[in-house]
């Protein structure tokens, strides 16, 4: 079975699709100063561009690992998680604390979806 890399570059891919199964992360692109509501929004307003690239939307996410810094924004993100996913559409997840590279980001998604069709095989 074909592997797909949506944007691939030297160190990774925007987006890896295996037998209809894609793997993707975001952090806060354009504003790593804003407060960890802001950061979530960034990072969900991303994801669904990027799950737009491979056929699919957010009820197709099968599971999300949350990498945070504080644990004293596990509210805030929980807020915004909440509002963000329609009632019987929640997937897994599992939610860690990390230290992130860059020290203005707060939080980190690594998302796990069901891809369209074209990415079945």
């Amino acid at each position: 079975m074909k592997i797909h890399r949506i944007n691939p570059c030297k160190r990774w891919s925007d987006i890896t699709v295996f037998n209809g199964i894609a793997t993707f992360t975001e952090v806060a692109d354009s504003d790593t100063s804003a407060d960890i509501n802001g950061q979530v929004q960034q990072i969900f307003e991303q994801a669904e561009a990027s799950l737009a690239l491979i056929d699919s939307d957010k009820t197709r996410i099968l599971a999300v690992t949350i990498y945070i810094t504080d644990f004293a924004n596990f509210d805030g993100l929980n807020e915004i998680w909440d509002s963000w996913f329609l009632d019987g559409t929640a997937p897994s997840r599992a939610c860690v604390k990390a230290e992130l590279v860059d020290p203005n980001l707060l939080v980190e998604m690594t998302f796990t979806a069901a891809a369209g069709e074209k990415y079945q095989s």
